[in-house]
């Protein structure tokens, strides 16, 4: 028997033991099943689990669980990733922090061993947690983007791209993140939009006494201005063109140039050229062999091209050079404008444009293929609206910077000669090449790691086993799907494409589920500058869970930050909910809409589902008491098969067909609430207590029962296998005890094709691995659904009526109906079982009886108030009476004043009179319905 009250925990810490002592998620690749593979999204080894991961995993796990349980080989590869940048970040700060130590402080070997640690620590965490959510992952084959498989992996791709010509090494402009020290790509940078200003400076024509005015919004960077550019059909300038100005601060001569790039309207519509740090002023200056001046150092600070601002940080330049601008004459005014500004998205600092030399992937190479791959679906992307915003990327893609000027990542394999400057070797061996080895002396290994986006990349195919062929990567490569957040779409999803197009000619997976980005609620209120102090979190906790927001508190949907104190911890939702109700609230929040509203109330609400799947359970259990695996065997007899059980088996069959359908499309929230619907609404509500006269011997007899009894088995072991991907831990329980109580003479041999089917998925060792129900078309019974709806409205008719009537439910009443009742006379059982009435009867109600009326379909439909409720519906009758007459009379006397009348507006006037003459009504109703009681 279960206990009364479900506990989670306990369930949870039980059932997650179990399946890895079994082993049910490891893979065989010789089974001859029909393959079906996911790679996690390896999470950073930088923290600890936070939401996204829950979301992520958790709609894998559900696909995973599925095909599992539907006869494929199902593999889920886990792993971690080393995240350069975000690692050793982490690290440096924690030095910083414990021991007042930075990076350079230690020797890289030093420092790279305590990265190490971190990692071990780091991952460990993460991993744990993972399994917490019940992660159905092959654990055997847990992969790190740095271990000795994957790092072979990169150091061949890395050759096999080099070789082809499309890697390569030059001086070029790169984001650069001066905290960080790193170059970043383009899809590293996030961008903030901020109150800045443009300044107009005026540079002298050389040999005139004219002067061009120039606008920027970055003076600091004048220092290394190499032209002046006017758009060449400006007329205010043509003449200017060819002639040199002198440049302010610096005395050096540059020229005016003329290009198409220039707009016009835009400040002065002259542009200072500034080539090494600013990518349009790069491509200008290409294309008119200027000369290429670096003024920053590595850390952003001016250098010594800089003159007397050297040393100076970019923002501390900007004010002196400003002030110089304004002693010297040069500065006209000063515009406010809106800026776009580049910032690191791991570090957040300001990003610079910075010239330096640096490793890159050639992108036009992939254009057209990366392009062609979505177009033909050989890719399928999903949501489908992704794919306009995926095109437009590739269309406008520039070179892939992969070089990145940390300690922590795969070096770049490649050794530079000494001797010949440009020479250089590239080896995808483990070891220093035969030539370096020989000679050490005259090679230097490039000082140089890798993107880790770069062994992400390869993430499809280092996991299973590339560049060898091996069983794993035979068998399950392509992998089936991919499913992670939209905002990696470029930086991960179109890399794996590339990977997979360039290296084994083969894409890495056949479709991608782009989920929306989880948002919280943020709460605040205005502080004394206008700016938002956010509440505390008690305080933002109650109003989560729906506690009225006072009126000084402003509250808005924001992605998740602690800052905004809207971050959601999945490890906190499952120690108070449940793992399962998060994995429920989660899926039925993600719609293919880009943002998910994530409301706290969720999962309270599939908490009290959890528990209503654990009564609704014990409720079977409690009445299957007599029930054996033998009696079970037996088989249901379809002659005793009433409307209502042709019904709820129509419904499972069809729920089962399309949550398969749905979960098959990636509308999650759609499949997760149908499941939920089917149990709590149409098996709790509707058919248990159907078949509760049955079973407490009320009505039928013991066959009668013993047929209901085998059919509630049915129907709990199909809902439990139905629920079983979305909520794995509560329906393995359930679906182990159902064994217990069934296992003495379970037979898969009976005739009878419902418990067969249900016999066999409890032979199975557990849920995890029992066959998913399958949806039998022969089973559908529209005529009984059609019954049945007739029959639910005239029991939500008689609900409503009683609840218009304020009866409790513990007072039953008469029903009286006419017209045509032929169904209801045949099921009327039905009635007496989900409502409290004490006689139906077929005919018209007396005359002088008080009650309501409904009508359904072609049924006329009366419930009088009981007797020993007249009194007190009398009382509560002309409570309101009294009520009523006194807002007539009120009316009546405001309306009777003439200078009321005269003064009042037309609208206010008419509206008094539309409420008097429908309170007047009112009345007379109640009048009658009074006389009728007395």
């Amino acid at each position: 028997m279960l206990d009364k009250a479900y506990d989670p925990k306990l369930v949870e810490e039980k059932w997650s033991r179990v399946w890895l002592e079994k082993r049910y998620f490891q893979a065989n690749p010789h089974s001859g099943k029909k393959p079906y593979c996911i790679v996690i999204p390896p999470p950073n080894v930088t923290g600890v689990l936070h939401m996204g991961h829950a979301l992520v995993d958790t709609l894998i796990d559900i696909l995973i669980r599925l095909k599992r349980m539907q006869g494929f080989e199902a593999l889920w590869i886990p792993g971690t990733d080393h995240a350069g940048i975000a690692t050793q970040t982490v690290v440096e700060r924690r030095l910083l922090q414990l021991h007042k130590k930075r990076r350079t402080d230690y020797t890289k070997e030093a420092f790279l061993k305590k990265v190490w640690a971190w990692k071990e620590q780091s991952e460990s965490t993460i991993l744990s947690q993972i399994k917490r959510l019940g992660a159905s992952c092959d654990w055997s084959r847990l992969r790190f983007t740095m271990d000795p498989g994957c790092n072979r992996a990169v150091r061949v791709a890395f050759k096999k791209l080099f070789d082809k010509g499309l890697i390569y090494q030059g001086d070029y402009l790169v984001n650069w993140d001066p905290v960080s020290q790193t170059a970043l790509s383009d899809d590293e940078v996030e961008h903030e939009e901020i109150d800045s200003s443009m300044w107009h400076i005026r540079y002298p024509v050389e040999g005139t006494d004219a002067s061009i005015v120039v606008a920027t919004t970055r003076p600091e960077t004048m220092l290394a201005d190499t032209a002046v550019a006017v758009h060449p059909n400006d007329e205010r300038y043509q003449a200017l063109v060819g002639k040199q100005v002198r440049l302010p601060l610096t005395n050096r001569l540059i020229p005016i140039i003329a290009d198409h790039m220039v707009d016009p309207a835009f400040g002065t519509g002259a542009l200072k050229i500034t080539p090494a740090h600013d990518f349009n002023d790069f491509e200008t200056a290409k294309r008119h062999d200027l000369p290429l001046l670096n003024l920053l150092t590595p850390d952003a600070k001016i250098n010594q091209l800089g003159g007397v601002f050297a040393g100076l940080d970019v923002s501390e330049a900007r004010i002196a050079v400003v002030k110089a601008l304004k002693e010297q004459g040069y500065l006209v005014q000063i515009v406010p404008h809106k800026l776009r500004i580049g910032v690191g998205y791991r570090s957040k600092a300001v990003v610079q444009p910075y010239l330096s030399k640096q490793w890159f992937v050639k992108m036009s190479a992939f254009k057209e293929r990366l392009i062609a791959i979505v177009q033909n679906k050989e890719v399928k992307l999903i949501p489908a609206h992704w794919e306009e915003t995926y095109y437009h990327w590739i269309n406008n893609l520039r070179d892939w910077c992969i070089s990145r000027q940390i300690w922590w990542g795969h070096p770049i394999p490649v050794w530079h000669s000494l001797d010949h400057p440009g020479t250089v070797i590239c080896s995808d061996s483990e070891a220093a090449p035969p030539e370096v080895k020989a000679h050490p002396d005259r090679w230097k290994a490039d000082p140089d790691v890798l993107d880790t986006w770069f062994s992400s990349a390869l993430w499809p195919l280092s996991t299973l086993g590339w560049p060898d062929t091996t069983p794993d990567f035979e068998m399950f490569y392509p992998t089936a799907t991919l499913i992670t957040g939209h905002d990696i779409l470029f930086f991960w999803v179109a890399r794996m494409m590339l990977m997979g197009e360039v290296l084994v000619q083969e894409k890495p997976f056949y479709e991608t589920f782009l989920h929306g980005l989880i948002y919280g609620k943020s709460y605040w209120r205005k502080g004394p500058q206008g700016e938002h102090i956010y509440v505390s979190a008690d305080e933002r906790r109650s109003f989560d869970l729906g506690k009225e927001l006072p009126l000084d508190v402003g509250s808005k949907w924001e992605k998740m930050s602690k800052t905004k104190g809207n971050v959601i911890d999945p490890l906190e939702i499952i120690d108070t909910y449940g793992a399962d109700a998060m994995r429920i609230a989660l899926t039925s929040s993600v719609t293919h809409a880009r943002q998910i509203d994530l409301d706290l109330r969720k999962f309270e609400e599939f908490k009290n589902f959890a528990n209503k799947l654990w009564n609704g359970a014990r409720f079977v259990f409690m009445n299957i008491e007599d029930m054996t695996g033998a009696l079970f065997s037996e088989g249901i007899d379809p002659a005793l098969l009433e409307l209502e059980d042709r019904w709820i088996l129509s419904i499972y069959h069809r729920t089962v067909r399309d949550v398969s359908r749905m979960l098959e499309e990636y509308t999650f929230d759609k499949a997760a609430i149908r499941a939920y619907a089917f149990f709590w609404d149409d098996f709790c509500a509707q058919y248990v207590e159907l078949t509760k006269p049955v079973l407490f011997g009320k009505r039928g007899d013991t066959a009668l029962k013993a047929n209901k009894q085998r059919l509630l088995i049915v129907l709990l072991a199909g809902a439990l296998r139905l629920l079983h991907p979305i909520v794995p831990f509560i329906t393995e329980e359930l679906f182990a005890a159902l064994q217990g109580k069934l296992q003495e003479g379970l037979s898969v041999e009976t005739a009878e094709p419902h418990t067969k089917e249900t016999a066999l998925a409890l032979s199975s060792p557990a849920c995890a691995v029992a066959p998913y129900p399958i949806a039998e078309a022969s089973m559908m019974a529209p005529d009984a659904e059609e019954t049945m709806a007739t029959l639910f409205e005239v029991v939500r008719s008689i609900r409503s009526i009683r609840t218009d009537m304020k009866l409790p439910p513990s007072e039953k009443a008469e029903l009286y109906c006419t017209g045509k009742c032929s169904v209801l006379q045949r099921y009327v059982h039905i009635i007496y079982a989900l409502t409290p009435t004490s006689m139906v009867h077929f005919q018209a109600a007396a005359s002088d009886q008080f009650g309501s009326t409904a009508t359904v379909e072609n049924m006329n439909l009366f419930v009088p108030v009981p007797r020993a409720m007249r009194a007190q519906e009398q009382e509560r009758l002309l409570k309101e009476k009294a009520k009523l007459q006194a807002q007539i009379e009120g009316t009546r006397a405001k309306l009777s004043q003439s200078e009321f009348i005269q003064k009042a507006p037309a609208d206010i006037v008419a509206k008094l009179q539309a409420n008097l003459q429908q309170w007047t009504n009112e009345l007379g109703e109640m009048e009658r319905r009074l006389k009728s009681l007395n």
